[in-house]
C-alpha cells in the first residue's frame, strides 16, 4: 500500500469512527439511563501502552482483570456483555463477579456474558490481537446487535479506533487523537490555559542534551530548588519518572550548570526498580520528556479528581481520593483511599470541573482524572498544585465503579461523599498491590477458600466487606488488588487490615 492510499484509509477509518461516536449522541439521555439502557457491552480490556513501560509493572499482562468490575453491570437484567481477553479467564473468578450480583440468579447472568479470548499471552496489546484474527472479531459482531451496542476499553488509542470501525459500533471512549492532552506536556498546557496551580516545568525534550538545557533554565528561574522531576512524556503509575537531586551540583556556576546536569543524570533515582539511565535516556528520545520543580513539603499528600464527560459535553464529577504513592520518591501509584480529605476535596471538585470544561470544549468523552500534589501551609490550609491529567481508566476507575455498582448508590457534589440506596456514607480503601513473595504460589480456588472461611467476602446485607481483583496475578507474582468498602473510613481501614493479616497468616 502507498503512503497516499494509507492516508486516504487512515483518513476514511476516522471519518467513520466519527459518524459513530455521534450515535452515543444520539442515544443519550442521562449517565444513569444510559448505563442502564438496553444495550450489548463489547468489553476490551487492552492495555494499549508503551510496551517498554509496561514491563515496569508486574504481573501487567493481568492487567485485562481490572475491568472484570463491568460484569456488575449484568444487574441489568436487559444487559448483554461480551468480554474478551488474551488469556481464557478462569472460570472460578467468572463465578466469584457474577455471585456478586443483587437481585439476579447467577444463571441469568451467565447466559447473558459471552468470554471469548485470543489465546495469544504475547506482549502485543490484546486489541491488535483482536485486529489480526478476522474470525475471531466475526465471532463478536455476531455477538452483537449492531445499532443496540457499544464498546469499552482501558484507553483509546488508533487500534481501539479501528476495531470500533471494523465492528460498526461505537466506541465510549476518547478520540484518539485527542491523546496528546493526557500526556505530561498536554497536561500542563491544560492547566496553563485554565488557569489552573501547577508546578513550573519545561515544554517537552526529545534528547538528553535538550533535556539538561531546559533544567537549567528551570533552575535559573527557581534558584532554591532542592530537587526536580523528569518525565517521560507518556510514562503511567509514576514508573516513567525520576527525580534529580540538585544538592551535589549546587556549588557549580551558572555558567556550567548544563553540563553539570547532564552529568547527574545517570545518578537520578528511577521510581520503577528495574530502570536505569541507559534505557531511560532510549525511551526520552521515543517518548519525549519534560522537567518539573519536585514540589516541597513537611507535610504532603497526593490527591485526585475523577470525572466523566457526556456526548453532549455534559461534564459530571464522580470522585476524589487520595492516592497511596510509593517507590523511592512516593510517585508509583500502589492505591487510593476514597473520598479525598474534607480539607481540600470541595475544591478539587472545583477546579475538576474547570478542567473537564476545558477538556469537553476540546471534543473529550468519557473519563478523566487529575492528579494533584497537595502541600500543608502554616494557616493550616493546603497549596493545591496539578501535576498531570489522565485520559483512561486509571486505578481510582474501578474501586470507584464497583462501589456503586454493589450499592446502587450516588455521588453527592455538595459534600464530596457516597451514600448507599439506605442513605449510608460509604468509604473505601483499595489497591492494585497488595504483593508479597510469600502470596505466590496461591491459586484462585485457593483464595475463594480463604475468602469463604474467614468470610471476607462483601456482605450485600451491610454493603461492607472486600471485593478482589487482579486474582489471576497472584499465583506467579504473589500480587493481588482489592477494594475494602466501609461504613467509615476506619471500618474500610480495618477490612482491609484484616484481610492483609489473613493472607500473611494463610501463608
Amino acid at each position: 500500500m502507498s503512503s497516499e492510499q494509507h492516508l486516504n484509509q487512515l483518513s476514511a477509518t476516522v471519518t467513520k469512527f466519527r459518524q459513530l461516536q455521534s450515535q452515543l449522541c444520539d442515544r443519550w439521555q442521562t449517565i444513569e439511563q444510559f448505563d442502564l439502557s438496553d444495550y450489548d457491552i463489547l468489553v476490551v480490556p487492552s492495555l494499549s501502552l508503551d510496551s517498554r513501560e509496561l514491563t515496569k509493572v508486574p504481573g501487567s499482562h493481568h492487567y485485562e482483570e481490572r475491568l472484570l468490575f463491568s460484569l456488575i453491570r449484568l444487574r441489568n437484567p436487559r444487559t448483554h456483555l461480551v468480554y474478551v481477553t488474551s488469556q481464557p479467564l478462569a472460570p472460578i473468578i467468572i463465578d466469584y463477579y457474577l455471585q456478586l450480583l443483587p437481585g439476579i440468579p447467577f444463571s441469568h447472568a451467565r447466559e447473558r456474558l459471552t468470554l471469548l479470548s485470543t489465546y495469544d499471552a504475547s506482549h502485543v496489546p490484546l486489541t491488535q490481537k483482536i485486529l489480526a484474527r478476522p474470525r475471531l472479531i466475526e465471532r463478536i459482531r455476531k455477538a452483537l446487535r449492531p445499532q443496540k451496542a457499544y464498546m469499552i476499553c482501558f484507553n483509546s488509542t488508533p487500534i481501539e479506533r479501528e476495531l470500533s470501525v471494523e465492528l460498526d459500533i461505537p466506541l465510549w471512549a476518547l478520540d484518539p487523537d485527542l491523546l496528546p492532552l493526557g500526556t505530561k506536556n498536554g497536561s500542563r498546557q491544560i492547566f496553563a490555559e485554565t488557569d489552573i496551580p501547577h508546578p513550573d516545568g519545561s515544554d517537552l525534550v526529545w534528547n538528553a542534551k535538550d533535556l539538561a538545557i531546559a533544567a537549567a533554565a528551570l533552575w535559573e528561574r527557581q534558584p532554591h530548588l532542592k530537587r526536580m522531576v523528569v518525565k517521560l512524556n507518556e510514562g503511567f503509575s509514576g514508573e516513567g519518572n525520576a527525580v534529580l537531586e540538585l544538592d551535589p551540583i549546587r556549588s557549580i556556576a551558572p555558567t556550567q550548570r548544563v553540563e553539570a546536569i547532564a552529568n547527574q543524570f545517570p545518578q537520578m533515582r528511577f521510581q520503577a526498580q528495574s530502570e536505569n539511565w541507559t534505557n531511560f535516556a532510549s525511551r526520552i528520545r521515543d517518548l519525549g520528556a519534560i522537567v518539573e520543580a519536585f514540589i516541597e513539603g513537611e507535610e504532603k499528600r497526593s490527591p485526585s479528581v475523577q470525572g466523566r464527560i457526556a456526548p453532549t459535553g455534559e461534564v459530571e464529577i464522580l470522585s476524589t481520593h487520595d492516592q497511596i504513592l510509593g517507590g523511592a520518591d512516593c510517585q508509583v501509584y500502589e492505591g487510593c483511599n476514597f473520598p479525598a480529605d474534607p480539607s481540600y476535596r470541595l475544591q478539587l471538585q472545583e477546579l475538576g470541573m474547570r478542567i473537564g470544561k476545558t477538556l469537553a470544549a476540546r471534543g473529550v468523552l468519557e473519563r478523566f482524572g487529575v492528579d494533584f500534589v497537595a502541600v500543608k501551609q502554616p494557616d493550616g490550609s493546603w497549596d493545591l498544585q496539578a501535576i498531570e491529567i489522565n485520559l483512561r481508566k486509571g486505578g481510582t476507575t474501578h474501586p470507584l465503579m464497583t462501589l456503586r455498582f454493589m450499592t446502587n448508590g450516588t455521588f453527592n457534589l455538595s459534600d464530596g461523599l457516597f451514600y448507599s440506596k439506605q442513605g449510608r456514607q460509604k468509604y473505601y480503601i483499595a489497591t492494585d498491590t497488595l504483593q508479597k513473595e510469600q502470596y505466590k504460589g496461591l491459586l484462585p480456588h485457593d483464595l475463594m477458600d480463604i475468602i469463604a472461611y474467614h468470610r471476607l467476602h462483601f456482605d450485600s446485607s451491610t454493603e461492607t466487606g472486600t471485593v478482589f481483583h487482579l486474582i489471576s496475578c497472584l499465583s506467579e507474582f504473589g500480587k493481588l488488588g482489592l477494594t475494602s468498602i466501609g461504613n467509615s473510613p476506619q471500618e474500610a481501614k480495618a477490612i482491609y487490615d484484616r484481610v492483609v493479616q489473613v493472607l500473611d497468616c494463610e501463608t
